[in-house]
């Protein structure tokens, strides 16, 4: 049987750390040893193996937290930190003031309610709004 290139490649790997069954290392050797772009990959394959053997320094003890040891983290001015609350209260306050025009009194004058419910006139049966206003509507009537 033929075995195509594909994958012959994708074995090559398994082949050439010798964890391929008896069968397919018989079929790798036999496409082997007609095909000469897959005998060219398998000799880039042990090339970078062998490169890699070579990199297989041992890393030294501790490594990781010297390094981390040197990565200081940024330092922040005192300056830095005044602009940032700032901003942020600047950012409450503005958004506090500009709010009022979104959410008027209520007619009654009381303050207590921020919104008139009769706004909020279309709610689906069993909703949390529907609820409301039928609740205020009761209140309303006196019972």
């Amino acid at each position: 049987m033929q075995v195509k290139c594909e994958e012959v490649r994708e074995q090559l790997s398994t082949w050439l750390d010798g964890e391929l069954a008896e069968e397919g290392r018989a079929q790798v050797a036999a496409h082997l040893a007609s095909c000469a772009a897959c005998r060219r990959e398998l000799a880039q394959l042990t090339a970078l193996n062998a490169a890699l053997a070579g990199l297989a320094a041992p890393v030294p003890f501790g490594l990781a937290e010297r390094i981390l040891a040197r990565v200081q983290p940024r330092r922040r001015y005192w300056w830095q930190n005044l602009a940032l609350a700032a901003s942020l209260v600047m950012g409450i306050v503005l958004g506090g003031v500009l709010a009022q025009d979104f959410y008027p009194r209520s007619a009654s004058g009381t303050g207590a309610e921020i919104a008139a419910l009769e706004d909020f006139h279309d709610f689906p049966q069993g909703s949390l709004g529907a609820i409301l206003v039928s609740y205020q509507s009761e209140e309303g009537n006196g019972t």
